[in-house]
């Protein structure tokens, strides 16, 4: 093992949430080092993103991180000169049944009070802003026009670039083992390779997180949850929005899709019961039943030709919410995890926070919607759009 080297902060993973915390934290005159046991960046389940990101939860916390991710993704050619495929296409819950609609409803008044741009269509609205939308027994539909998607893997790549002009340093194929602790406080890591001095660790290892938690005595709440994906050919233009599908079907509990720039249909379906564990080998099994979602919800896709499917694992938590900020008992080390499969729409906001975490800049109004994430809350309240 090489001597000791010393960092302001090490980060573990280098995937949604690691790499832009890094970034962030190495432009603010941090020392920085994420280490990571695969074989670059973005290599966990930020490949295995489908790129939505919308501010449109039911968590403050949530919304104040996504839609500083919005703003990020939003202006990031114009700032840093590189095209990340943002687009601002919306994205709709759409309503086949009354429970659904008045839950919906529900939820876009609370959005609105949150002055979320944000709105429910009825039915014709609905149909004229995605007209291959079945409308056999469609109710109507939510639309917040300022969410969108973004390449995963163009983001992470620039997030990572500019983390590494700004200075941070990243190991791969590092396995975290340890973490050094002395006085209530961490002070530095080993690893299967070194070890170093640190003054803030932070997890962002996603579905991973529960193992290093284990090395300070912690039972963390996250556990890897499988889901499924797939795109499509490239097809002429047909709608704009993200369409999510809250109706439970046989092998699934929800389908959601869009349509890339390119013409390609990305879709993704949440398996019903779930898969948990680490399994995010490439699969097909769940095509049939994501097909027929598929042409359920937009009949006009029947004859669309899937060109690929993949598997990845959210990090989950009981009640839908990432965990987020420093650890009670032991100082300097960081929770960003557990983002439920949405650590691509967090993750720029999230480093963005880390950041004013660690510097002792968060607002109070900030800081008290952020306890909500905290380790130690109540999981009963669930997030209500997953």
């Amino acid at each position: 093992m090489t001597n000791t080297q010393n960092f302001d902060v090490i980060i573990a993973g280098a995937g949604s949430v690691g790499v832009p915390s890094a970034y962030y934290l190495a432009d603010a005159g941090f020392s920085v080092l994420v280490i990571d046991p695969l074989a670059s960046n973005g290599q966990g389940s930020n490949k295995h993103a489908i790129g939505g990101v919308r501010a449109t939860h039911t968590n403050l916390a949530k919304i104040k991180i996504s839609r500083k991710s919005i703003e990020i993704l939003s202006n990031w050619e114009s700032e840093h000169g590189e095209d990340i495929e943002w687009h601002s296409g919306g994205y709709s819950f759409v309503a086949y049944d009354e429970p659904t609609k008045q839950d919906l409803l529900d939820i876009v008044h609370f959005q609105q009070s949150l002055n979320l741009n944000i709105q429910w269509l009825e039915r014709d609205d609905m149909i004229a802003l995605v007209p291959d939308i079945n409308p056999d027994g469609l109710i109507g539909g939510t639309i917040a026009p300022e969410d969108g998607h973004a390449s995963p893997l163009k983001v992470n790549y620039s997030y990572h670039r500019l983390a590494v002009q700004a200075g941070a340093k990243f190991h791969f194929k590092e396995k975290v083992t340890g973490i050094i602790q002395n006085g209530g406080r961490v002070e530095g890591v080993i690893t299967d390779k070194a070890k170093y001095s640190c003054s803030y660790f932070i997890d962002a290892a996603g579905s991973w997180s529960a193992e290093i938690s284990k090395l300070i005595g912690i039972d963390l709440k996250v556990k890897p949850d499988a889901h499924q994906g797939g795109i499509t050919e490239a097809v002429a233009p047909m709608f704009d929005p993200m369409i999510i599908d809250l109706r439970p079907r046989p092998g699934s509990s929800n389908f959601y899709f869009y349509q890339h720039p390119s013409g390609k249909i990305v879709f993704c379906v949440t398996p019903e019961p779930s898969i948990y564990g680490h399994y995010d080998d490439d699969t097909s099994d769940f095509l049939p039943y994501a097909a027929q979602r598929l042409i359920e919800t937009m009949p006009r896709l029947a004859n669309i030709r899937v060109r690929r499917t993949w598997r990845g694992t959210y990090p989950m938590t009981p009640d839908g919410n990432p965990i987020f900020g420093e650890y009670p008992g032991l100082k300097g080390f960081i929770h960003a995890t557990g983002t439920c499969g949405q650590g691509f729409m967090l993750g720029p906001g999230m480093g963005w926070y880390i950041k004013k975490l660690i510097t002792n800049t968060l607002s109070d109004d900030e800081r008290a919607s952020m306890e909500s994430l905290r380790l130690d809350r109540d999981y009963s309240e669930a997030e209500k759009l997953m």
